[in-house]
């Protein structure tokens, strides 16, 4: 028997028993996602919080996502596990609210600048043009967006997590499966496609390491010889432009 069917028969008693010691192994056999998933959000927090931290309040979100799975649904366990996993693991960061009230406000006026200039010029907002619309020189403003990065928290995959139905696996959803949800969602991924190309190159390079490749920030600041530090302010930048775009998209769906 393959692996893959050995963990179908597992998944099968499990839902059929609730047996605490099947949960046990599923929890070992999937704990892998908690620590990648762990190991990829530790960007956001560096020094804040550590890294085991994480992984445990993780482990939360993979119970969590053990207990509701619904095998019947067709859906892959670790598509629908990553995201409860990555709640989890952000719910329980926001709770500890050491992210100033000020700079998730800074970080949504930096959103809302990115879209004005680049809805009044058509074209990608520069770091200068960002900075004399804050009022502020382009140090302070690079200051600010590695700070305005502990709040930068949400992030794309976040957004669908919060927007889109949990546990949908689009990728493999056949276009009767919730039509106007499927839909929906298609738009929003062609909007979001078109507005990663229309990024500054190096942005989009950054989104495409860290996002679709799956790099690390560290093995991204290899690839292209700079810092860390400006790799993470290449991809707040990013993010910022991107979440600007959905979130005009979203209210247009809801007007």
């Amino acid at each position: 028997m393959s692996s893959d069917n050995k963990m179908a028969e597992v998944w099968k008693q499990y839902s059929e028993t609730k047996d605490p010691e099947i949960r046990k192994k599923l929890i070992l056999e999937y704990s892998y996602l908690v620590k990648y998933i762990a190991g990829r959000l530790n960007i956001y927090f560096g020094s804040n919080v550590e890294y085991d931290d994480l992984v445990g309040y993780g482990i939360f979100g993979l119970i969590d996502a053990i207990d509701k799975y619904d095998i019947e649904k067709g859906v892959k366990f670790e598509t629908y596990a990553s995201l409860r996993i990555r709640g989890a693991i952000i719910d329980s960061i926001r709770e500890l609210d050491w992210v100033p009230r000020s700079l998730r406000q800074k970080s949504k006026e930096l959103e809302r600048i990115y879209t004005e200039i680049e809805n009044e010029t058509g074209q990608p907002a520069s770091d200068k043009e960002v900075a004399e619309r804050l009022g502020v020189s382009l140090d302070e403003f690079y200051k600010l967006l590695n700070d305005v990065n502990l709040s930068s928290i949400v992030s794309l995959d976040e957004f669908f997590e919060q927007n889109y139905e949990i546990g949908i696996d689009f990728s493999n959803a056949s276009k009767d499966f919730i039509p106007e949800k499927y839909a929906e969602f298609s738009e929003l991924a062609n909007i979001l496609g078109d507005a990663i190309e229309k990024l500054p190159e190096k942005e989009k390079t950054v989104i495409s390491l860290y996002y679709f490749e799956e790099l690390t920030l560290k093995e991204i600041s290899a690839i292209m010889k700079v810092s860390e530090s400006r790799i993470s302010q290449l991809h707040t930048k990013a993010i910022l432009r991107l979440r600007g775009k959905l979130a005009r998209h979203k209210a247009f769906l809801s007007e």
